[in-house]
């Protein structure tokens, strides 16, 4: 049985993981997430642990970092945040972010894309209102880094708990994500995405609301078209 559970409000890709992600208005989910989403990576030289890459968490100035360019979803450029634009191979770019992290890197390519723990992530708008006036701290959608934010009808805060072991199936194309666990934050929830200025109340109230999840993954189990406005659909096997 399908529920109607609310509307795609907002799409989001992340062409390098921890770098800014890109707002679309419509994007194509293929079998191995939204195309182009985390193609890229930033490598550390030396890591021989099973978790290589840079991110937020190490070094927040990522957040800074804004690609750009090419109208796949694979960028070609990138924004630093002193307004240098640098293409994305560009030895400067790997040498800059060397410095800034104290040790090599490299830039890395994985075809299906670098993700934490699933290929696509959502939450309700709902969820993020609710913690922005629990915490007493104003920002947007950005801070969670969601692939689909969801306008949902019932308007409840968490109710992504409930879609866990579910199925969320997008407009007419038919597109579906099996949700197969909840979000589970980490300290890169406090980083104000525009400034990197740390609000530790952020994931403080998480936890106190609903210790530290927020959101969901999932993965692709339809491929098809998102897009924003689309009705999005809760099913469950009886």
């Amino acid at each position: 049985m399908n529920i109607e559970i609310g509307r795609i409000s907002e799409l989001f890709r992340y062409p390098v993981k921890s770098m800014a992600g890109a707002a679309v208005t419509e994007a194509r989910l293929g079998w191995h997430g939204v195309e182009g989403d985390r193609r890229f990576a930033f490598r550390r030289i030396g890591e021989t642990g099973g978790f290589p890459w840079l991110t937020a968490g190490r070094l927040p100035e990522l957040l800074l970092y804004r690609p750009f360019g090419g109208d796949d979803g694979e960028p070609t450029h990138i924004r630093t945040p002193s307004g240098k634009e640098l293409e994305l191979r560009d030895p400067a770019l790997n040498a800059e972010i060397s410095q800034l992290f104290g040790s090599d890197v490299e830039l890395m390519q994985l075809k299906h894309g670098i993700f934490d723990e699933a290929p696509v992530s959502a939450i309700a708008l709902a969820t993020i209102r609710h913690i922005e006036d629990e915490s007493g701290v104003p920002f947007d959608v950005r801070r969670f880094r969601p692939n689909i934010a969801i306008e949902t009808n019932a308007g409840t805060p968490f109710n992504e708990n409930e879609w866990e072991g579910g199925t969320l199936i997008f407009g007419d194309s038919e597109a579906a994500v099996g949700v197969t666990m909840r979000d589970v934050r980490c300290a890169m929830l406090n980083l104000d995405p525009d400034t990197v200025e740390r609000a530790p109340e952020v994931l403080k109230t998480v936890a106190r609301l609903n210790g530290t999840d927020a959101g969901v993954y999932g993965t692709v189990v339809r491929a098809g078209t998102l897009r924003v406005g689309q009705k999005v659909w809760l099913r469950r096997e009886p």
